[in-house]
């Protein structure tokens, strides 16, 4: 299971009733921060979800929009009795940019893990997430990710009592490990399934379409994208300053086919996002234009 909450949907600026761009994810335990803009902490109070297990930050780019909220975060995590290490990931530069925002909040009680992104994509495993992340087009060095909980196939008991493995030896083969007994060598592949399907949402913002979104949208159960502009005439705003609008993201979700669309990182001047979703629908029918707070619990098909 995977829950999702957009924390918050603005972009550039906060306002009243709408907070800078987050988007909270929780699984087994662990939960996944993506980008944290100024009211991040506010907007996690009003859900009612706590801070302290927060495992993992991830940044898109380094627009103040997108990271301003981090060191009171930080700060709050070690006034929560936080000890465990916090991994960040992000592009060239987390090192040099964290350190600078920690100037204000030197002193934690936990240890942070810097992972930046060296490749166009890459991969990274923590916890029970598979973190993919892939470059977009902005103004400055910009990342979207897919967050997925990949799930194993099941496990054969009928094949495993055929080959007399012991009964002792299933659950660990069942978790991954391979024995080696007197009475023989098991690995997984001798009684697991083929892998099912798990759970994926893909988060994108500020961004020009780019073909790789599609790509890694494909299918996804999720797919939250920047929805910048929606009015008539901001279509060269866009160009200019490299980001999307609603209808260029609903483009990519009729392409790439996910579940459903969530825009996101609305312009200040957006004050009423729903005004656009018929027109949005005839694109993709899916769409819908989240507030702040917005939740989703994610489950496995057969479940």
């Amino acid at each position: 299971m995977l829950d999702i909450c957009l924390l918050g949907t603005g972009g550039m600026m906060p306002l009243p009733y709408r907070w800078l761009t987050s988007m909270m994810a929780r699984c087994k335990g662990s939960n996944l921060l993506i980008d944290c803009g100024e009211g991040t902490q506010i907007a996690l109070s009003q859900k009612g979800w706590s801070p302290r297990p927060i495992d993992v930050i991830c940044f898109t780019h380094y627009h103040a929009d997108h990271i301003g909220g981090l060191p009171g975060l930080l700060l709050t995590l070690g006034n929560a009795q936080r000890i465990e290490p916090v991994t960040l990931i992000g592009p060239k530069g987390l090192c040099r940019v964290v350190g600078a925002l920690r100037s204000i909040a030197p002193e934690l009680p936990f240890e942070i893990v810097y992972k930046e992104i060296e490749e166009k994509e890459e991969v990274f495993y923590i916890g029970p997430y598979k973190i993919e992340a892939f470059k977009v087009e902005h103004r400055i060095l910009c990342y979207g990710y897919t967050i997925s909980i990949p799930r194993k196939g099941r496990f054969n008991a009928l094949k495993a009592k055929e080959l007399n493995i012991p009964l002792k030896f299933w659950n660990k083969l069942q978790n991954g490990e391979s024995i080696e007994d007197i009475s023989g060598i098991y690995t997984p592949d001798m009684v697991m399934g083929p892998e099912r399907r798990g759970l994926k949402v893909c988060y994108c913002t500020d961004t020009r379409p780019v073909p790789v979104i599609e790509k890694y949208a494909q299918g996804a159960d999720l797919f939250i994208c920047e929805g910048m502009y929606g009015e008539d005439g901001k279509e060269e705003n866009a160009r200019e300053h490299k980001h999307m609008t609603m209808y260029e993201a609903a483009e990519i979700a009729k392409k790439a086919q996910p579940k459903m669309l969530w825009l996101t990182h609305y312009s200040p001047s957006m004050n009423k996002p729903d005004e656009y979703l018929d027109d949005l629908r005839k694109i993709f029918p899916y769409t819908k234009t989240p507030r702040d707070g917005w939740s989703l619990e994610l489950g496995f098909d057969d479940e």
